[in-house]
């Protein structure tokens, strides 16, 4: 084994030494990046995201512009790497550097101090912006086929926080200190639900603050683009408000929100729980009854219908509350508002594939740049999946797209004329390589 500067030993197998040398060559882990950088090429997302911000920088001192650092989180943000400390070593990255539009050879990217100081530049203006291209992101993809219906799943999460974090505060219900963030995905037709709003909030306030104005501003621009578009708001109880019910009826907004349960509202339902109780009785099964009944609350303005899931199991009473504007059953409203339990699945892909909750940094708005370059990971892999449709990783996570697509070990080689990655013939994903990439560019 003299031709290998040999650093590392192993127990002989199969008759022959195992040694470890590091002189492979310009290697990386991630080759996938390239199926990521293509996708953003695409949709434009990144330059778009970047075109939001201000650059205040002495242009002839300027060596990573805020598009390259922008890019280079977001694509690391995709393939694991959540941390700035990551890039202290990947900014090397022969692969990273291609993704990044740079050839290996070429300058290294962002380090970490510069990536920081990137971070905590953004204002509020600009954070506002780059909302604004989250939506029309959108837009864009469905503008040429109109939905005929566009759900709007609205919800909040904790986001635990273990530093000095501007605006963090314990929250009761989750028991820890926190962000609240606010998510907004959108539904066309019987699509996959696509991130359209992510906006992060002090940890001590109620789950709906802040709520009618940024569904407002979805819907105004959502009605602009699609004017024949049937838009409904689909939330759980976080979004029980009487404002939240006030907007969506003077908009013209059909929703169905769940309701917490409350003395009221049980002593309203007892009827139908009388009726479950005595079907469970009589057969020793599950009973379930649906029933529809007018209800309001000291704080609303008037009486709004509310469907109730009479439902009565071996382990106990399940009763539960939905208030809606629908003319439909009342099986039909409380299954279509049971259908949202899918969007739980988006966020935690946002949470645990994208590990969104790495919101560090002391100031505030920092933590909010932080959550849109995570929302902007999850739109990519969101947009890859789209187009897997029909194949065995149609409905893959994040975390599956990850480990079948982006983590794949590639050597680098560069010449005068070609740029060439060779990935390992044992691939087992390698069929997808040609049948996907002019798919990614349509």
């Amino acid at each position: 084994m003299g031709e290998f500067d040999v650093k590392v030993t192993f127990p002989r197998v199969a008759g022959r030494d195992v040694a470890i040398s590091f002189d492979g060559g310009e290697i990386s882990s991630d080759a996938g990046l390239l199926l990521l950088a293509e996708a953003d090429r695409r949709l434009g997302l990144t330059r778009r995201l970047a075109e939001c911000l201000v650059d205040r920088r002495q242009p002839g001192k300027v060596q990573q512009s805020f598009h390259d650092m922008l890019r280079q989180r977001v694509f690391g943000i995709a393939c694991g790497y959540s941390d700035q400390n990551d890039f202290d070593t990947l900014r090397s990255d022969p692969v990273h550097k291609l993704a990044a539009g740079r050839a290996p050879s070429g300058d290294d990217l962002a380090s970490q101090p510069t990536l920081s100081r990137f971070e905590n530049s953004v204002g509020r203006t600009q954070l506002l912006r780059m909302g604004e291209v989250m939506l029309e992101g959108f837009i864009h993809r469905h503008r040429q086929r109109p939905p005929r219906e566009i759900i709007l799943d609205a919800d909040a999460t904790d986001d635990p926080t273990h530093g000095q974090q501007e605006l963090s505060f314990y929250h009761g219900y989750y028991q820890c200190h926190c962000y609240l963030p606010l998510l907004v995905y959108a539904q066309a037709d019987a699509g996959e639900q696509e991130l359209v709003a992510s906006v992060l909030r002090p940890g001590n306030v109620h789950a709906g603050r802040g709520a009618v104005s940024v569904l407002r501003r979805l819907v105004e621009r959502l009605r602009a683009a699609f004017p024949n578009t049937r838009i409904i708001l689909r939330s759980d109880s976080g979004l029980a408000l009487p404002e939240v019910y006030q907007w969506a009826e003077e908009a013209g907004i059909s929703y169905a929100i769940g309701l917490a349960k409350n003395s009221r509202l049980e002593e309203a339902a007892e009827p139908a729980m009388r009726k479950a109780r005595a079907l469970f009785e009589e057969t020793g099964e599950k009973a379930k009854l649906f029933r529809t009944l007018w209800y309001a609350a000291e704080s609303w303005t008037k009486e709004r219908q509310v469907v109730v899931k009479a439902e009565v199991l071996e382990k106990g009473e399940n009763p539960r509350f939905v208030v809606h504007n629908l003319p439909w059953r009342a099986d039909e409203v409380y299954s279509f508002y049971t259908e949202r339990g899918e969007v739980e699945n988006r966020i935690k892909e946002l949470k645990l594939d994208l590990e969104s909750g790495r919101t560090s940094c002391h100031r505030f708005l920092a933590n909010q740049f932080r959550l849109m370059l995570h929302a902007a990971a999850f739109v990519l892999l969101q947009f890859i999946r789209a187009k897997l449709a029909g194949t065995e990783l149609a409905r893959a996570q994040c975390n599956r797209l990850r480990l079948c697509l982006l983590k794949v070990g590639a050597r680098v080689r560069q010449s005068a004329r070609r740029i060439w990655l060779q990935l390992p013939s044992s691939y087992p994903w390698q069929d997808f390589w040609p049948w996907l990439v002019p798919r990614l560019a349509q």
